[in-house]
């Protein structure tokens, strides 16, 4: 026979109902915030691998500046050497080694990516020419490049210096 203070589960489904529900809203807590934590971790994993990119990118940017402003210097000595060769006499010996030196230097700049920007006959370009003198003329249209003064040079899609040119009004 049953002793009346033993209780089988069909005789109190009320209290387990009441625990297992219990268990169940924790368990459903403990899920909502372990989705809070993954999501949570995931946008940290998304920022921090942002942040690097943009370093990257701005590492880039600033080597590029660093090596732009570098390459600006050697212009400077082509442009005197290209004067240089322009006023050599002919048969000069020295000359010679001036522009040995010359074409040396050309090939330097153009391992490094720097090329020349070849105006002539083209329409003007703010971007890619500076306009130091505006003349008329017959021979050309209206906006075009006439004269380079001064050879602009870029480095990939970069002006490292703008050409000086001559344009038609």
């Amino acid at each position: 026979m049953m002793d009346e203070t033993t209780h089988t589960p069909e005789d109190t489904p009320h209290s387990e109902t009441a625990a297992d529900l219990g268990l169940q809203q924790e368990l459903a807590a403990a899920h909502a915030k372990a989705a809070e934590n993954l999501e949570g971790w995931q946008r940290a994993q998304a920022e921090f691998a942002n942040y690097k990119k943009r370093m990257a990118r701005d590492q880039e940017l600033q080597e590029a500046e660093v090596r732009g402003r570098v390459i600006k210097r050697y212009l400077e000595i082509v442009d005197d050497l290209e004067l240089a060769l322009k006023n050599m006499p002919a048969g000069d010996e020295w000359g010679q080694g001036i522009e040995l030196i010359y074409r040396k230097l050309l090939s330097f700049l153009e391992a490094e990516g720097v090329t020349r920007l070849e105006p002539l006959g083209q329409p003007f370009d703010a971007n890619l020419h500076e306009a130091v003198v505006q003349e008329d003329s017959d021979e050309h249209e209206s906006g075009t490049v006439t004269e380079v003064l001064r050879t602009g040079y870029s480095l990939g899609e970069r002006v490292l210096r703008p050409a000086a040119v001559k344009v038609a009004k």
